[in-house]
């Protein structure tokens, strides 16, 4: 069965465009593309787009993330880190999946972790709570 995915609208994917230098940290809950240069850390809820001459100091987390730049930093990434042919990582992964095509370049250390230690990680990385899925009430006893 083919996987669907939603159609982005481009009014809500914020953006560092080349030239660009920015420090600090960045929250948003969509899409990001970055092309500048990084020097922080991103939270986004959506997909992060690293572009080839791109350079990251700092951590990224995310939902998804494509990856053509270079980094200095580790990655925290729910579903897909996907390392495209000639980035340079140095650094360490917290993902669910990873996809490296031939001539990307890592040197760190990867795990890959479940969603609830995703929302660990965020929530310690963060320092935000993650907010709990709601119980459901225990079902009453038969007699």
């Amino acid at each position: 069965m083919a996987k669907t995915m939603e159609p982005v609208n481009v009014n809500e994917v914020s953006r560092i465009s080349a030239g660009t230098v920015f420090k600090g940290e960045i929250s948003s809950p969509n899409d990001l593309r970055i092309d500048g240069t990084f020097d922080g850390k991103v939270y986004s809820k959506g997909r992060v787009v690293v572009g080839e001459k791109a350079t990251v100091k700092g951590d990224i987390i995310c939902q998804n993330v494509d990856f053509w730049g270079t980094m200095h930093g580790n990655f925290y990434v729910k579903d897909t880190l996907a390392l495209k042919s000639g980035c340079t990582v140095e650094g360490d992964l917290h993902i669910k999946r990873l996809q490296v095509e031939l001539d990307a370049k890592f040197n760190g250390n990867c795990k890959m972790i479940s969603e609830g230690e995703f929302d660990k990680v965020v929530a310690q990385v963060t320092g935000r709570p993650v907010p709990q899925a709601a119980t459901p009430a225990a079902a009453p006893a038969q007699k």
